[in-house]
């Protein structure tokens, strides 16, 4: 695929006219305003930790759990390193237990954190049905990762499925590792995984649809279209998917969108290394493997420096 060319190479003559930017939607109060559909918003609306972008996708724990039931092979690669950890496991972004509970089952004894009430509903209600030493080794907590304090250290700090990628400024990471490396014991481990930027998705007209395998409605049965359609910020980073459910009549059921912080690689080591990590070590897409060229998901393996090592 052909680099886009740039505007300082092409002329001032060839960039597109500038339009007022609209205020931005204060970070206090992320959530649309009532009356307000996806589609009038714009990607200048989102980025804001904890806003429609980073909620809309978990606030249907049936549709989550309809769109991801196929996704087993990051949850063998965290039960297995729970398993060796040794210790007690703390989740960020546990949602609906997709990973947790079948640490749990494992034997682990884990603490969830999670942003969605949902999602914490649903997994509440999925250990109901677990049998009590299940239950036992679990423990949830509402809150924001970058702020909540357990007063407990653990083994292994995880961030699974993209979790990271809701972390939207150098402020809101540096929030976030200095609570993940204050829960850690001295030689614990902090494990994550975020998808690497794809350049394809970076330039992709707003207003085309991509369709991908359709989904089954959890309530009906019916079987929906799903697409996508994506659009880039490149001065901030923030990449908005636009997922878009359609009927089998072809009539609209549902938009909502996902927004994620794009981080690069060595972007990512940096961001570790001057917020108090060390022996950070990348590999590819849940395998012990290296990274090369094809990798799709990186996984990030890091330990907390000792206090002198951060002086």
């Amino acid at each position: 695929m052909s680099k886009r060319p740039s505007p300082r190479a092409s002329g001032a003559k060839d960039k597109p006219p500038r339009t007022p930017p609209r205020p931005r939607r204060d970070a206090a109060d992320p959530a649309p305003k009532a009356g307000v559909t996806l589609e009038s918003l714009r990607i200048s609306d989102f980025g804001s930790a904890g806003d429609f972008g980073a909620q809309a996708h978990y606030e249907d724990p049936n549709f989550y759990g309809q769109a991801y039931r196929q996704r087993r092979h990051d949850i063998d690669y965290y039960v297995r390193a729970a398993r060796d950890a040794n210790g007690p496991v703390l989740e960020y972004g546990v949602g609906n237990g997709r990973i947790a509970l079948h640490v749990a089952r494992a034997g682990v004894e884990i603490t969830g954190v999670d942003l969605s009430r949902p999602m914490l509903d649903d997994f509440k209600h999925k250990l109901a049905n677990e049998p009590p030493s299940v239950r036992r080794r679990v423990t949830l907590h509402h809150g924001d990762m970058r702020e909540l304090e357990l007063e407990r250290r653990f083994a292994l700090v995880t961030v699974p499925f993209n979790a990271f990628l809701h972390l939207y400024t150098r402020r809101d990471v540096e929030a976030f590792l200095a609570r993940a490396r204050a829960h850690l014991l001295p030689t614990g481990t902090l494990l994550f995984d975020f998808s690497i930027p794809s350049p394809a998705d970076l330039v992709r007209d707003p207003e085309l649809r991509f369709p991908s395998n359709p989904l089954r409605d959890p309530e009906t049965g019916e079987e929906v279209a799903y697409a996508e359609r994506f659009e880039y910020d490149p001065l901030r980073q923030l990449l908005l998917v636009r997922i878009e459910l359609t009927a089998p009549d072809g009539s609209g059921l549902r938009t909502m969108p996902l927004t994620h912080r794009q981080f690069f690689p060595r972007e990512m080591e940096a961001l570790l290394h001057y917020n108090g990590f060390e022996q950070i070590f990348f590999t590819a897409d849940f395998t012990d493997l290296p990274l090369d060229r094809h990798v799709d998901s990186i996984v990030v393996r890091a330990r907390p420096k000792s206090a002198g090592d951060r002086a």
